[in-house]
């Protein structure tokens, strides 16, 4: 049960997307913000905590879900270390896929060969 809860959040989440792409003039940069800022705007009234225990990594791996994991570092980090948290949360919770992405980016870039267009 929980895999099928996350292949239909996380599909539902993806539909959304498709939907945005094919009938608005939005550019695809667009539509990736708007998902990372109601990830924080969802997780900021307690709406995407619920989504995220329901659907798992369904809603955790979109970027929907790195806005929730800022927000959540945003307001640890407020709790325990006052104002300067505002500043500092959100990188720290997600320094981890971030310095990941880096990594493998740069590798990737390191061993690969672009071709001429």
């Amino acid at each position: 049960m929980q895999f099928l809860n996350a292949f239909l959040v996380g599909g539902l989440l993806c539909l959304i997307g498709q939907v945005l792409i094919d009938k608005t003039s939005l550019t695809p940069a667009r539509i990736l913000t708007g998902y990372v800022v109601a990830g924080v705007v969802l997780s900021a009234v307690g709406v995407y905590e619920v989504i995220a225990d329901l659907g798992g990594a369904g809603a955790s791996v979109p970027l929907s879900g790195f806005g929730h994991l800022m927000a959540q570092g945003v307001r640890d980090a407020v709790d325990s270390d006052g104002a300067i948290g505002i500043l500092t949360g959100a990188l720290t919770s997600a320094a981890a896929g971030i310095g990941a992405a880096i990594v493998f980016s740069l590798t990737a870039g390191l061993i690969s060969r672009p071709k001429e267009k």
